[in-house]
């Protein structure tokens, strides 16, 4: 089955190496909007327009199923574009149940894009979880630049995420909840400067696990088979060896990040 994973950037690799390394018998094109990233510092009447502009491009594509690895593009788009397409579209949704169901007492921060944070979709997430009085919410916009210009681990990522997080009580909290796509290359840094108890969690697994449930796939967990991986920066089919080799570093750096 030849499935898509779309972005607004590098972000959503994250999501689809994942399922390389369970679905590594599929047939991948991954699309990053990389002419019009960040997205979260965009209006959604913009992100909308990106969106809709991309899935045209990925349905002549002939693919089976998109996965919308993009927690903003999901906020925007995702029930605009189900309502216009017949194929499964799979969103991302933070992790903020599965960290309620392992700590149901305990506060959760969730670190997302400004336009996910703001959006109507989280709030409906937390109101539907009862979570208005555990769910925080902090918008981490840098990281998606230190990302995207592949500055995985320096002083300037930890002095940001320190900064920005220094306002919590951590006793107080169970876990943090990566509601950006493009925050999984940190994982790294999230732990060292954060206590122990804290726990990490993002969407990755469970979006693959409803592609899975919705396409009826079957997982063969082994090594990911990267020749099946079509790549796409905004159109243009990802050929030049450099671009190549950017992509490889950036699985690379997510191969570390995966057990953490």
């Amino acid at each position: 089955m030849k499935i898509a994973f779309f972005d607004s950037g590098i972000g959503g690799l994250s999501v689809l190496h994942h399922a390389m390394k369970i679905l590594p018998q599929e047939e991948f094109i991954f699309f990053a909007d990389e002419d019009n990233v960040p997205y979260g510092t965009k209006s959604p009447e913009e992100v909308l327009r990106f969106v809709d502009a991309a899935f045209k491009f990925l349905v002549e594509q002939n693919v089976s199923a998109i996965v919308v690895a993009c927690n903003t593009a999901t906020s925007v788009a995702v029930r605009k574009m189900r309502e216009k397409y017949s194929l499964p579209i799979i969103g991302m949704e933070p992790a903020l149940k599965v960290a309620l169901d392992l700590f149901p007492d305990r506060k959760v921060l969730v670190a997302a894009t400004a336009i996910t944070i703001t959006g109507e979709k989280i709030r409906r997430l937390i109101a539907r979880l009862h979570a208005e009085n555990l769910a925080e919410l902090r918008a981490l916009p840098n990281l998606v630049n230190f990302a995207e210009r592949q500055e995985f681990a320096s002083a300037a990522v930890e002095n940001y995420l320190r900064e920005e997080l220094t306002v919590y009580d951590w006793k107080n909290f169970s876990s943090l909840v990566l509601g950006c796509t493009h925050f999984n290359y940190f994982k790294d840094t999230f732990k060292k400067i954060l206590p122990p108890h804290v726990k990490i969690l993002d969407g990755n697994a469970g979006t693959v696990n409803e592609l899975i449930r919705r396409t009826k796939l079957q997982p063969t967990p082994q090594a990911a088979n990267r020749q099946q991986l079509t790549a796409y920066y905004s159109y243009r089919r990802v050929t030049d060896a450099e671009e190549i080799a950017r992509l490889e570093k950036f699985l690379r750096r997510l191969d570390e990040m995966y057990m953490l």
